[in-house]
């Protein structure tokens, strides 16, 4: 048997700044492959699960980020590599709007987890392309409601229920009366419109973006036009939104599975060199995150942005851990083209942590004035601000 993709990169020992690199040419062998601009976002499962606070949600953060990095192209193209458990569907639909004013062509790539509002975004996409490993999930809204998450769509057919029983003239039994009488008007609208929010977005993406070229059924050749994509929207949209189906939102749906409920799929591994490129992105990616403190990352084949995260006076039950970002990007001469690691600090970081940052790029000036080896200063205030906006919080000098 051969080596493993993990194995190999394991055995290289490369720094972090290496695997940065590395991360960026296979994102432009992947262009080259699909003709295409690859932008690619992950986050850290793992270090959300042991870091206390660590925010690995999809946010309105996120859309800045992503829109200034992109807002320059020129392109018709771009593809969107997602790694995500979720987070804000009002970010997810922002950022969604973005790409498709900005570009024509709008392809999702989905080779780890993309869960909810990922999901939720994975299906505006012209194109989804999946690796067999790959998985989106159930869009289900989740909610607080006391002290619990709990299914938007749970929450509103338990009411729903009970109103019904109501109306036929049933008597409720005590514990579901007094549940209800703790239940507000205003309560249950913001769950309903929590759930349906998600059920809307789906109605309206899949019939513009997925469907629209689709002429005819793939089996009995039955023409298709406007009325049939919004009923098959509206279904696809029931099924992904039904807690009841998949009993759980963390729910692993694979190519199959969305297969099974009217969704064409394209499977990476049909294309051999471009499943090579993919599962290679995706391993140099856990072995990155596994490697250093990153915990979010944004990638182009151009430009990169990272946040960090470290513990202060960690203890053995991990309680006492508190996050504190580094942010990395990459700026680029105008004039030589000459790419400029640089990274920025929103607090006081361990001095081996100030060393190995120093090893992959320059600190943040202070007077936001970066001199370039061609002679040209490049003025950086406008990412100072953009990233103190960003992260909601000062640079530290």
């Amino acid at each position: 048997m051969g080596e493993s993709l993990f194995s190999q990169y394991i055995n290289k020992r490369l720094s972090v700044y290496d695997f940065q690199n590395e991360l960026k040419r296979l994102i432009r062998l992947y262009n080259e492959a699909k003709n295409t601009y690859l932008l690619l976002y992950a986050v850290d499962f793992e270090k959300a699960s042991r870091i206390q606070g660590l925010n690995i949600s999809i946010s309105m953060g996120d859309y800045q980020i992503i829109h200034e990095m992109l807002r320059q192209l020129n392109l018709p193209k771009i593809d969107f590599y997602l790694e995500t458990p979720g987070g804000s569907g009002e970010a997810a639909e922002e950022i969604v709007k973005f790409l498709h004013n900005k570009f024509e062509t709008v392809d999702f790539l989905i080779a780890g987890e993309a869960k909810s509002a990922g999901t939720l975004m994975a299906m505006s996409a012209d194109e989804i392309y999946m690796t067999d490993s790959g998985s989106l999930g159930p869009i289900d809204a989740q909610v607080r409601i006391g002290r619990s998450i709990v299914s938007a769509f749970d929450y509103v057919n338990w009411i729903d229920d009970r109103r019904r029983e109501v109306e036929k003239g049933l008597p409720l039994n005590a514990v579901d009366a007094t549940m209800l009488a703790q239940i507000s008007p205003g309560e249950y609208m913001s769950v309903f419109h929590a759930q349906e929010f998600a059920r809307d977005k789906l109605k309206e993406w899949l019939p513009k973006y997925k469907f629209k070229h689709w002429k005819e059924t793939e089996t009995r050749k039955i023409p298709v036009d406007e009325s049939f994509k919004e009923q098959r929207a509206e279904e696809i949209a029931d099924k992904m939104i039904n807690h009841a189906t998949w009993r759980t939102h963390g729910k692993s749906l694979k190519i199959a599975d969305l297969e099974e409920i009217g969704l064409r799929i394209n499977r990476i591994e049909e294309n051999n060199s471009l499943c090579d490129i993919v599962y290679r992105i995706k391993t140099v990616i856990k072995v990155l995150f596994g490697s250093s403190t990153l915990y979010k990352i944004f990638f182009t084949a151009d430009d990169h942005i990272t946040q960090s995260a470290y513990s202060q006076n960690p203890t053995a039950d991990n309680r006492q851990q508190i996050q504190t970002p580094i942010a990395e990007s990459t700026v680029i001469c105008p004039r030589c083209g000459k790419q400029h690691p640089i990274y920025v600090k929103f607090g006081k970081i361990p001095n081996e942590l100030e060393k190995q940052m120093k090893t992959r790029g320059k600190v943040f000036p202070i007077d936001n004035k970066l001199q370039c080896d061609c002679g040209i200063t490049i003025d950086l205030t406008g990412l100072r601000n953009q990233l103190e906006n960003q992260l909601g919080r000062k640079i530290i000098d």
